[in-house]
């Protein structure tokens, strides 16, 4: 049962993991745009749910509803302002432009809430867990974002393929130029994308305050998961980017407790393996 409960827990942590991923899935999904700045937005979100915790006295979990289209807001005012000048055919731009982000995030986050770490009280759920089998148990809090990881991408797939939003999105991906001629604004549409990528790294932010501490320094390891997650589902695969998320948790949690040195080590060679055997990764997206 030891194995069955590591296996079990490696999956609800890889709920967390896809909402770290999700949004960099969509974006790249929409405008192949690679976000040096992913996980410095993650803690970002973080931070911002602390001060409005502080503020209202709400539940963490509860400040979502402020949080979430606080940052909604962020994300299409930086898309339309910001990054949508540095789209093109030449992809070093808007990495350049997010490595500047993310440097800009951190050092603003420490000079703002200096080094100390903080972490977000959600109350009883944090502990409380259920019995499922003999020697197994499922904690309420790993079940919720494991949840909320699943209906976050099913609500981004559903709103892809059966929505006007979506289908501007596909059209812009699959040809910007005739998108253009069809009379939509290609900048409109990356905002928009961008709007819902801050969104989902908004409640991806607020999850990781709960489930641990957070400083200004956490921002570039919390990418690397995302990036592995997506990668190892397929890159603009949401579906895939969970499945992803899924078998990095299962393979940190098998790692640790081999040996607990070995935790990340093992999602990293995970990771190298999926890459050398199928480099689009598992289940890469197809068009149309």
């Amino acid at each position: 049962m030891i194995w069955v409960n590591i296996i079990i827990q490696g999956i609800l942590v890889g709920g967390l993991y896809a909402l770290f991923a999700a949004g960099l899935s969509l974006i790249f999904g929409v405008m192949r745009l690679v976000n040096i700045a992913h996980g410095d937005f993650i803690v970002a979100a973080a931070f911002l749910a602390w001060v409005v915790v502080q503020a209202t006295g709400l539940n963490p979990l509860l400040s979502l509803i402020i949080v979430v289209p606080l940052a909604m807001a962020f994300g299409y005012a930086l898309q339309k302002w910001i990054l949508n000048s540095t789209l093109g055919k030449d992809i070093l731009p808007p990495l350049l432009v997010t490595f500047g982000l993310s440097v800009i995030l951190q050092n603003g986050l420490l000079e703002v809430f200096t080094a100390d770490s903080r972490k977000l009280n959600a109350g009883v759920i944090e502990t409380a867990s259920f019995p499922v089998l003999p020697g197994v148990a499922i904690g309420y809090l790993p079940l919720l974002q494991f949840i909320v990881a699943v209906a976050v991408i099913w609500g981004l797939q559903y709103l892809f393929y059966n929505t006007a939003l979506g289908r501007a999105f596909r059209a812009t991906s699959d040809d910007s130029e005739t998108a253009l001629l069809m009379g939509l604004d290609q900048r409109k549409v990356y905002a928009w994308a961008m709007a819902l990528c801050m969104g989902v790294v908004a409640i991806a932010g607020v999850f990781l305050g709960v489930r641990s501490n957070f400083d200004p320094f956490m921002g570039p390891g919390r990418l690397i998961f995302g990036f592995e997650a997506v990668i190892i589902g397929g890159l603009g695969n949401l579906w895939g980017t969970l499945i992803g998320g899924v078998i990095l948790g299962v393979s940190q949690a098998i790692g640790a407790q081999i040996n607990p040195g070995w935790q990340v080590l093992a999602g990293h060679l995970v990771f190298l393996l999926v890459l050398a055997v199928r480099p689009k990764g598992l289940f890469p997206r197809i068009d149309g």
